[in-house]
Parts: structure tokens; sequence; C-alpha cells
């Protein structure tokens, strides 16, 4: 159990009874919450301006200069915020040394236990962080253990994505892979060298700019009887934008480019930790988008694994081109459920924003399942359109398909479109257009790397694949 947690069977119930109640208010019920307090307490609100805003917090202090309680505000009844559940989530930072236990107000104690954990995250690979000194009680109506696995899933993306990329490339990103199919007993194999040009010339291609070998690397996991589940990842380790160069102040965040692939290993650690009984299948293309006399060049002609010519429109458009490699060998055995997480497109944030990443879905019941677990563990996401008449964007006068449209309209829509070219056999397709990061701190969620969409989708894998 994570330091920042207590599991309650460990406990008495005198010793969970003697932790710090944590009270959770509303603006328009902060009177009433005032008249369990000491005279003592009530004074301290009053002198502190405490008004319930959601996300403020007050230390109640006895009168031994103690802690006594503490008042998390959720706001107005009437806000409607999103991530009511998820103000905990600042709580392990802001307050002090001791042991908590959620009291009354808390209407998703699970939420609000692993907001808390997901809080309590540092990155401190590089510099000497402190790290939060409270501990929280785990709810006795909360799995431990589906809380630990959860948190352990969402600590190994954002390592992942908050590591330089001076430390990790394809193969530290491998590495990666192997340490976690180590854990859970699973297996890996990497293409690499001249099988790698030959059996997927366009993660080959993207790669071969770079010092650092391009690689796939497939892991697998479960009985082959249970259904199919494969995950694929975008693994590009710093994108420089190829030939079609970013400007500096767009390349500054380019180590996050794998964040897709450090999303689908986050679930992966999940899936596997919970034991859920799927043959689960992970494939993630790791390359480096760099500048060298071998790069690909704007109007180039690649063919793919599935035998489609593609012309290439952009080089700094070069997500696209290694999932679809590695979406076509997932297809080719017919998965239950094939997943794409990839950092993919500019066009995403400026329609939904850092918080809110897309997804494209024909199915209309598991993008509703989708959506609904999505909002019931605050992990937004929103259904965006296979818009088919967009397609025609894609044409080529010299190729099946141009890999990015020549406008600037709907390039999440256009982008989600020539993917889906490559996948024709498995019974579900799910495409994720995820940010993977954090501009601004929110509670839970600290400042850097981020976790996306995995909480809503082991909450519904649970749903349709637990024992």
């Amino acid at each position: 159990m994570t330091s920042y947690l207590i599991d309650p069977k460990n406990l008495t119930s005198q010793q969970r009874k003697s932790a710090c109640p944590i009270y959770a208010v509303h603006s328009e019920t902060l009177k009433q919450q005032e008249k369990i307090l000491s005279k003592q307490g009530q004074a301290w609100l009053k002198t502190t301006g405490f008004t319930a805003k959601a996300g403020e917090i007050a230390i109640v202090p006895d009168g031994h200069g103690k802690c006594s309680s503490v008042l998390l505000g959720l706001g107005k009844e009437t806000d409607q915020n999103p991530h009511i559940d998820f103000l905990s989530g600042n709580l392990s930072d802001q307050l002090p040394e001791g042991t908590y236990r959620l009291a009354d107000g808390f209407m998703q104690p699970k939420s609000s236990t692993l907001a808390w954990a997901l809080g309590a995250y540092r990155f401190d690979a590089y510099k000497e962080i402190s790290n939060p000194k409270a501990k929280l009680i785990i709810p006795e109506n909360v799995e431990c253990a589906d809380i630990e696995q959860i948190v352990d899933g969402v600590t190994l993306t954002r390592d992942l994505i908050n590591t330089p990329a001076n430390d990790l490339g394809p193969a530290e990103l491998e590495e990666a892979v192997q340490k976690l199919a180590s854990t859970h007993n699973a297996k890996v194999t990497s293409i690499k060298g001249k099988p790698l040009e030959q059996q997927f010339p366009m993660i080959h291609t993207v790669g071969r700019a770079s010092s650092r070998p391009p690689c796939l690397i497939d892991m697998t996991w479960g009985q082959a009887k249970h259904p199919k589940i494969t995950l694929v990842g975008k693994g590009v380790c710093f994108d420089t934008g190829g030939l079609n160069l970013k400007p500096g102040t767009s390349m500054s965040l380019m180590k996050k480019d794998m964040g897709g692939a450090a999303n689908v290993l986050g679930l992966a650690s999940m899936i596997m930790a919970a034991k859920l009984p799927v043959r689960l299948r992970v494939l993630i293309p790791a390359v480096d988008n760099n500048v060298s006399g071998n790069a690909f060049r704007p109007g180039d002609v690649l063919k793919s694994r599935l035998g489609l010519t593609v012309e290439i429109g952009n080089t700094d458009a070069e997500g696209r081109l290694v999932l679809a490699d590695a979406l076509a060998l997932a297809d080719e055995e017919k998965p239950e459920l094939l997943i794409d997480m990839a950092t993919l497109t500019g066009a995403a944030r400026i329609a939904l924003g850092p918080e809110l990443p897309p997804f494209y879905c024909d199915d209309d019941a598991l993008a509703g399942n989708i959506m609904n677990h999505a909002q019931a563990e605050n992990d937004p996401v929103w259904r965006m359109p296979f818009w088919q008449p967009y397609d025609d964007w894609l044409q080529s006068k010299i190729a099946d398909v141009n890999h990015i449209s020549e406008g600037g309209f709907a390039g999440s829509i256009t982008a989600a479109l020539f993917l889906k070219k490559f996948v024709a056999l498995a019974k579900h397709y799910v495409h994720f257009d995820i940010f993977a990061w954090t501009p601004k701190a929110l509670p839970g969620r600290p400042h850097g790397g981020e976790a996306q969409a995995i909480r809503a989708l082991y909450a519904l894998l649970k749903q349709r694949f637990s024992k």
C-alpha cells in the first residue's frame, strides 16, 4: 500500500476513530456544519474567513493547537462542478503531518480517496522533493487493492511521460515494457532492424533518421482462450517534426509525444494486476522523429504494412504513420476490442483543451459505456465522430491516400479517419487523441505528465470482463 494511504484492516477501531476527521461541505450547508464544532472552532472559521469555496480548506485546531477536524469546501450546490469528487486531491499536499479519515459529505469515497493518492504524486528522479506527510485511512467500503492498482498504473504513466527524452528513447521504453512484463509474467518481443524495415516500413521510415534505432514492442499476457484485448500506443520518444521542423516553443514538450505508449502501459498494469480474464496484447511503435540526411520528406510515398501507399503531406504528422503499421498488425488477429492512444493532433487541443481528450468509436453502446465510466471515474473524455464525408480530404493524386488533409479543418477527425483505414477485422475499435499532460495543476492532477482515459477504460474492462 502506498505510504500516504492506510489500510483500515491494519488498524483498531480506536485508531480509526482517533484519526482527524475531514468533512466535505457546500457553501449552503456550512452554517449547519459549524454546529458540530466547538465554540473555539466556530470562532476560528469566522476569523479565517472560510466560506466553503470549491477546494478551500480549513484546518480547525483544538484547544492544544492540534488538528481537531478539517473542512473541505465543495462550493455551491448549484455549481455542478464535474471535478467535485476530486477536490480532495489537494489534501495530501496541504494538510500537516498526521492521520486523517473521510467523514461526512463525501458522496464518492472511492474517488475522493483516489484523488488524495494521485495528488500526492511527486516526480523526484532528478532532484530531491519533499513528499506529503499526511496519511489517509482508506474508507472501509473502498477496495484497497483496486485503489493501489489504479495508483500504480497512473504513477507508471506519469513517470514515463515526465522522463526527459535524453533518458527515454526507444531502447529505454522497451526496458520499461520488459520491467512491467517481468512483474506480471508477460512475454515481450521487439522487432528491429531489417525485419522492422520489411514488415513495418512506415515505423522504420519515421525512425530511421535517429541514432536511436526504431522498434516495434509487442507484449502479450493472459490465456489465449480469453477475449482478446489489444492496446496500441504511440511511442514517439521525441518529435522534432522531422524536415517540417517544429519551432522551439512547440518542441519544448515533445518528450511527452510517447504519452500514448505511457498510457496504454499504465492501463496494462491495471489489467494485469487485477488479473482480468482477458488475453492482453500491447503494441508500441517506439521511434524518434529526427532530422538527418536519410530523414523522410514531404512528398515521399511510403508503402504500409497493410499494402496501402501513403503520400507524406507533412513529416510532423508522423504519429499516425507508426500507429497505422501497428494497428494493421493488431487487426490481423481480430481482437474483441482494439484501442489506440496517441498524442496525435493539436486540433484536438484547440477543440477541447488539455483536460478533455476526444475519442472515436462507431459502436454507440460501447461509446456510451465509455462516457458513463469516464463520468463515474472523474476521467473526462468526449466522443467525436468518424465523419465519413471528410475522408475525401485525404485523397492523393499519386498514392492510395495522403496521411493529412490539405486544409486546417477537422484535423483530429481526419487523423482518426486515416487510422481507421488500417482496422477492418477487430470487433470493436476505439481511438483516443490524448494530450497526456497537465499544464496547470488541478486537484489530484499535479503539473506534468498525465494519465488520461485509462481509469475510465479500466473500469469498463472490469465491468465487461471480471470473473
